[in-house]
This record gives structure tokens, sequence and C-alpha cells, in this order.
């Protein structure tokens, strides 16, 4: 593993007659450029979002308000709300690989198992006590979990399943910001019971162990 103008670079290399290496990024692509603000209306399809032209961006292309108000938990579930700051937001995160979200928790509200795809993340506790943890990929699964009081910070390592829960009775709120412009978001029970098409009820009962009335109730949710 090596370190290139910030970004990670996994060379991997074998030998046959000669050394082949085949480089792999880890992460988003480095900008080329200051800034390559997002043309929301380019018709053209890219890795990403094409670069508006530098000599009409703006100030407003890198700024974005009301990361102060709290998100609505009463229309919630699972009793969360999470605001984004990703580019759909702000166009000039475009190329930069970061993003942010404010995440607001009803009393023992939850923010339900999930991953990012393409993104670390790491929190912080603005107001309140969370219980938070990830698990570990396969075979070992393991729990790592941990309770957060206002000031603590927590890392979830990129594609790990994880959660956060307020076991206070008050609101909480934490702050989380993760190394891609679009870490992309799965939760996992609106993937495998809200799928679309539906995941046959069939496969899903021999996965979780589970009759096949219970898995269509549980789609039926969904």
């Amino acid at each position: 593993m090596v370190s290139s103008s910030g970004s990670k670079v996994l060379f991997i290399c074998f030998v046959i007659t000669t050394m082949t290496c085949f480089v792999a990024m880890a992460t988003d692509n480095n900008p080329l450029q200051d800034f390559c603000v997002a043309d929301a209306n380019s018709p053209v399809l890219v890795n990403g979002l094409v670069c508006k032209d530098p000599k009409v961006v703006t100030e407003n292309d890198f700024f974005t308000s009301g990361l102060n108000v709290a998100g609505d938990t009463s229309s919630s579930k699972v009793g969360s709300a999470v605001t984004t700051v990703n580019v759909a937001r702000i166009p000039g995160l475009n190329t930069l690989g970061i993003s942010l979200v404010r995440i607001d928790f009803a009393p023992w509200g939850i923010n339900a198992p999930h991953t990012h795809p393409r993104a670390t993340e790491i929190l912080t506790v603005i107001k309140g006590t969370l219980r938070v943890g990830f698990v570990t990929s396969n075979p070992e699964n393991r729990h790592i979990t941990k309770v957060l009081n206002e000031g603590d910070v927590f890392v979830f390592p990129q594609g790990l399943v994880h959660y956060q829960q307020n076991i206070g009775y008050g609101n909480a709120v934490a702050i989380a910001g993760l190394n891609s412009q679009n870490p992309g978001v799965i939760t996992i029970a609106n993937a495998v019971f809200g799928a679309n098409p539906d995941i046959s009820a069939d496969i899903l009962a021999k996965a979780f162990q589970l009759n096949k009335n219970t898995v269509q109730e549980l789609q039926a949710r969904f």
C-alpha cells in the first residue's frame, strides 16, 4: 500500500517471466485542478459530475446553509433524520472526496444498520448519548460497540455495517464526515426486504432462517 497525493493506491505484483503490476484506486480520484464545480445541467455522463466552466463559478457553488436546523424525526419509523451535505447540495464538492451529514435522533431513535460502499465515516456527538457499533466482515462478524457522550468521536470503516442509537431520554445530534463526495448508503433492512422487484421469499427465508410467511410480512412493511 503506497500513498500518493492523498489517494491510497494498491499495487498488486506477480512474476511470470517479468514483473507485472496492477494499480487500483481505493478512494475518490484526486482533483487535477483547483476545483471542478459540478454542472448539474450537463447531459454528459461520467464517473462523478462534469465540471462547470470556472469562469461562471461563484461563491455560492461552495456554500450551503441550514445545518443548524434539526431534522424532522417525527415522520421517521426509526426515530432519526439525516441531513446530507454532499455534491448534490454543494456543487463545489465535486472531485474533492468529502461530504458531511447531520443526524438527529428522537429519544431512543436509531440510525438503522447500514453501510457506505464508497466511504469511511468519522462521527462526533454534539448533543446527547449514543450507542454506536459496526460489524466486521465474514467469517468473524465481530461486533465492535461503544457508548459515546458529547464530544466523543468514533470511526466506522468503509463498507462495514454500522448503526447509532440514542440511549437518552432527550434528543441527540451527531455530525459525521465521509471521505467521498457521494458515499452512498445501503440500509440493510430496506435493501433486503424492500428490494424492487422483491427478492424471493424462499431465498430470504433460508438466509434468515425464518418461515416464508414471516418474510412476506416483513417485505410488506418495506
